[in-house]
């Protein structure tokens, strides 16, 4: 049986979504949306406020990941060009995890539901983005299903974690 094959976006989305990138991509979306929340009130205002924060985390990450990766490396050198395109495709996935909580602001800054709704749901949904995240890592390693299950959860005890704190400041 012969496998289709994958799209260029298809590769590039499956090799930058389960990386270490993307996990502490989420934290950081579900961090900044537990402290705007309670500072700032509206899911306008907490939607700004964590794509303004990932934009910058991101672009702090490509920028230190073309350095880290230009010059010398394995007897070959390595360019500019190479490095910042190998650091834009592992930091890809700091912005692809924070696309779905950011949506689900944006349905409250549009009144879709309520502000505090969109907030807690966004949160939510970091825990089950991480929770993702951690089944597909263990499951690319050969993982069996109890360790897929165990890692899915510990990964996701982040933003519970983070929730847990939101609702104790809160």
């Amino acid at each position: 049986m012969s496998r289709t094959p994958e799209s260029p976006a298809a590769r590039l989305l499956r090799a930058s979504f389960a990386t270490e990138e993307a996990v502490y991509g989420v934290i950081l979306v579900a961090g900044m949306t537990a402290v705007s929340g309670v500072h700032k009130g509206s899911s306008l205002q907490v939607f700004w406020t964590v794509l303004i924060t990932v934009v910058v985390f991101w672009l702090a990450h490509l920028y230190a990941g073309t350095v880290a990766g230009h010059g010398l490396e394995h007897g070959r050198v390595v360019g500019l060009r190479t490095s910042f395109r190998q650091a834009l495709k592992r930091s890809l996935g700091l912005l692809l995890s924070s696309l779905i909580p950011l949506v689900i602001l944006l349905l409250g800054a549009t009144r879709i539901m309520e502000d505090r709704t969109a907030i807690w749901l966004a949160l939510w949904m970091c825990v089950a983005v991480l929770a993702v995240l951690g089944y597909i890592a263990f499951h690319r390693r050969g993982a069996p299903w109890p360790i897929r299950i165990i890692g899915s959860l510990t990964t996701a005890a982040f933003g519970v974690v983070i929730i847990l704190a939101k609702a104790l400041i809160h």
